[in-house]
């Protein structure tokens, strides 16, 4: 990569040398990152010579990466493609290519999303009610102030883990409207009697579950990873970075699976008709963060990466993972 043509990062990527270990890049081969944010891990993968194709539904995301030297470049070694991750089939037939020696996902929101207060998705400094990643569709505030308590409850409980989630819910449906994002987090304190210096602020997994309500986060990475299971080309790697328990889940299920590793049956979960032949060769363990990293990066702490490599097994189709639990 030419190193002045990327600006500084306003943020750490996260086991980015676990990330780059994984997918083993080589000058010439095409790999997605398919969660471009700030591009920490872009910036790595053009340095070893490869040519990428970005993803992001961020426009502030996309805006920033046009200022890269990549992607004026003849031919580009950066290409930027303003949409989901889960449309990624689509995105790289239309720029031509049938597949892909590499894919990564950083699951999740992004620090410089985190550290902008105007885009409401931290309690640290208020801020408007928003939580959109496309910054557009439905915001956090449409969805607390219109839906039912019980609709509530339900994405608190589910998304965020939250036991108490029925008290929440009473508590936001008697305050609304809200606006910001200190609102919020104030009434959910309030709710479940929350004292100041507790080591973990009671709002934090409400913020969570209804961040992912409305980004539809937890299906866009199940049609992500089914996506990324049809592009890769056999040998082709695919590392996938999560950050909590809810989308760890669906990325080992959905690596364990594809490689043929089916869990036991039982009355909560019925047994899986089995790959008829494995698409991933067995996946990796899960790799955290080191006690240097985490210290240097506390957003680390919660991070987990699996990886897996391709196999020249005929992908399961689109529905692959639509079925994996959260």
């Amino acid at each position: 990569m030419t190193g002045a043509s990327a600006p500084s990062a306003p943020h750490i990527p996260v086991l980015l040398d676990e990330v780059v270990a994984a997918l083993h890049p080589e000058p010439g081969m095409l790999i997605v990152d398919a969660t471009f944010g700030a591009g920490g891990y872009t910036r790595r993968l053009l340095g070893a010579g490869a040519t990428v194709h970005a993803f992001d539904r961020d426009p502030d995301a996309i805006l920033a990466g046009r200022a890269w030297g990549e992607v004026s470049a003849s031919p580009p070694r950066l290409v930027l493609h303003p949409r989901r991750f889960s449309e990624l089939a689509e995105g790289l037939a239309e720029a031509g290519i049938a597949s892909v020696q590499g894919i990564v996902f950083d699951i999740g929101v992004s620090s410089m999303q985190l550290d902008q207060a105007a885009r409401g998705f931290a309690f640290s400094n208020d801020g408007p009610l928003d939580m959109r990643m496309s910054q557009s569709g439905e915001s956090a505030a449409d969805f607390l102030n219109t839906a039912s308590e019980e609709a509530i409850a339900d994405v608190l409980y589910h998304y965020g883990e939250e036991r108490q989630s029925r008290r929440i819910a009473r508590a936001v449906v008697a305050a609304r409207p809200l606006t910001t994002t200190g609102q919020f987090a104030d009434v959910v304190r309030k709710a479940l009697g929350y004292r100041p210096g507790a080591p973990k602020d009671p709002a934090t997994r409400s913020f969570q579950a209804v961040r992912i309500h409305v980004n539809g986060e937890l299906d866009e990475l199940r049609a992500g990873l089914a996506a990324a299971e049809r592009v890769l080309a056999p040998g082709g790697r695919l590392a996938v970075v999560s950050f909590h328990s809810l989308e760890d889940r669906i990325v080992k299920q959905f690596l364990r699976e594809g490689a043929g590793a089916l869990p036991a049956g039982s009355r909560h979960l019925p047994l899986r008709d089995p790959v008829g032949h494995p698409v991933f060769e067995k996946p990796s363990a899960a790799i955290r963060p080191g006690a240097e990293e985490q210290a240097r990066n506390p957003r680390a702490r919660s991070a987990t990466l699996r990886w897996a490599v391709r196999t020249n097994a005929p992908a399961r189709g689109a529905d692959a993972g639509k079925g994996l639990a959260a």
